[in-house]
């Protein structure tokens, strides 16, 4: 039973750690180079607005980018001035959940039956779900 759990985790460790880093770093570099994230997150401002999140142009443009690691809306955040909207731009991208370098490339590469636009709607989901209540508790934090 060692032996195996030890076989099965190199396997983890040497079959998934070359591609959360091949993801992890196009993303931030897309992310960082070009407009691809600005663009599409251009849709939450009105909800980030509604939600009364301050700097909603700019958190708008980390909404998105948490598909691909969790880490890059945090790099993308550095420059938010507000406290409260860089709370919601992290509390966010913890509960995402669904990250293409980590927890999507394990799912995609495993024997469970599921498919990537399967993964990009679920994290979509989680995204418009958790955001109101993030940002709902961010207002009575800050």
């Amino acid at each position: 039973m060692l032996k195996e759990g030890l076989e099965n985790a190199a396997d983890m460790v040497f079959g998934v750690l070359p591609v959360v880093m091949a993801i992890g770093t196009t993303a931030l570099i897309v992310a960082e180079y070009t407009p691809i994230f600005t663009i599409l997150g251009m849709p939450f401002v009105p909800l980030l607005e509604l939600l009364h999140v301050p700097e909603a142009v700019a958190a708008s443009e980390t909404m998105l980018v948490g598909i691909a690691d969790m880490f890059i809306p945090a790099v993308l955040a550095a420059n938010i001035d507000n406290e409260m909207t860089r709370f919601v731009v992290a509390t966010l991208s913890v509960t995402q959940l669904i990250y293409m370098s980590e927890v999507g490339a394990l799912l995609l590469g495993s024997k469970i039956p599921v498919k990537l636009w399967e993964l990009a709607l679920i994290f979509l989901l989680r995204t418009l779900v958790t955001l109101p209540v993030i940002a709902g508790v961010a207002h009575l934090i800050f």
